[in-house]
């Protein structure tokens, strides 16, 4: 089946999309669908009973909470935009249920669309799975030779990192919630290692959790990285302001005493499994060993150190 109309679900997919160079065949997106900038003008799909630009950290989990608790869904399908959108594939996830649109938005699609299109799930847990994803996406819409560029590259960025790392490895606690606090897993322990550290409490591919207080400070880790699902570098500043600036349990830490504490523009590189977490690990890199990586470039604004 030639492809020709895409709907996604799955904000990765989309920047997916407009990196193989075929975004005129995308036709529908979701309210998180902001890289590259021009997605922003594609119909939504999908969009979120959440008001996450106005709720503190803690509000946003309980109202998370809430609805997974009563069984409501905290994405909403916008039955015009997609049935204007017609696809022949959906691109979607089962990977997170709070991340992104998840089985029960594909099923009421699936029942209101009278052409059913192929449902694609994208669910990688580590680095090459992610990098299998875009092979996988090119072998359906028929863009191999570009897919297969695409992650040739992102190896190669993988492996000049990697090589470098026969050094001290410093212990590393990503955090992926602040109030309260959650490990930061699937992906992200992998991208420590490679970028030069030793990951704490989490492990490779399993979903983050809650964890308690005791257990960061038993981590006694060397340098502590916030980077809360979905927010970008500014609103986990804010954020830590608001609710650890002037926490004395918190301010006893290693890494808190020696200024190793550093936020992350989470919600571009590492709370999506997008080619962008790519550029996450060289992040990573710059973090842990700055002096290696002084002349690797970033993207502006991508992480900061806090005082």
């Amino acid at each position: 089946m030639v492809i020709k109309r895409i709907v996604s679900f799955l904000p990765s997919a989309t920047e997916l999309i407009y990196e193989i160079g075929i975004q005129d065949k995308l036709y529908g997106v979701t309210h998180e669908c902001k890289f590259p900038p021009e997605a922003i003008n594609k119909p939504q799909v999908i969009n979120t009973v959440i008001d996450s630009e106005n709720l503190s950290s803690n509000e946003i989990n309980t109202m998370t909470c809430k609805l997974l608790n009563e069984g409501k869904d905290i994405f909403i399908l916008n039955e015009k935009n997609l049935l204007d959108a017609n696809p022949d594939l959906i691109i979607s996830q089962e990977t997170c249920e709070v991340c992104a649109a998840y089985t029960n938005q594909v099923s009421k699609a699936l029942q209101i669309l009278d052409r059913k299109p192929i449902i694609h799930s994208m669910d990688p847990h580590n680095i090459s799975e992610i990098i299998d994803s875009v092979i996988k996406l090119g072998d359906i819409l028929g863009e191999n030779s570009r897919t297969v560029e695409i992650s040739n590259s992102l190896k190669e960025r993988i492996r000049k990192i990697s090589t470098k790392t026969n050094i001290n490895k410093p212990k590393i606690l990503a955090i992926e919630w602040i109030e309260p606090f959650f490990t930061a897993g699937h992906w992200v322990p992998e991208m420590i290692q490679i970028a030069g550290g030793t990951n704490l409490i989490s492990n490779t591919g399993e979903h983050s959790r809650r964890m308690s207080f005791e257990e960061i400070s038993n981590a006694d880790a060397d340098i502590i990285i916030l980077m809360p699902c979905g927010f970008d570098t500014s609103r986990t500043i804010s954020e830590y302001k608001k609710i650890l600036q002037d926490d004395e349990r918190w301010n006893n830490l290693k890494a808190v005493k020696n200024q190793r504490v550093y936020a992350v523009d989470a919600n571009s590189f590492f709370s999506k499994p997008s080619i962008r977490t790519i550029e996450g690990i060289e992040i990573l890199a710059k973090i842990i060993h700055p002096n290696e990586y002084e002349s690797l470039k970033v993207s502006k604004n991508s992480y900061m150190k806090i005082e």
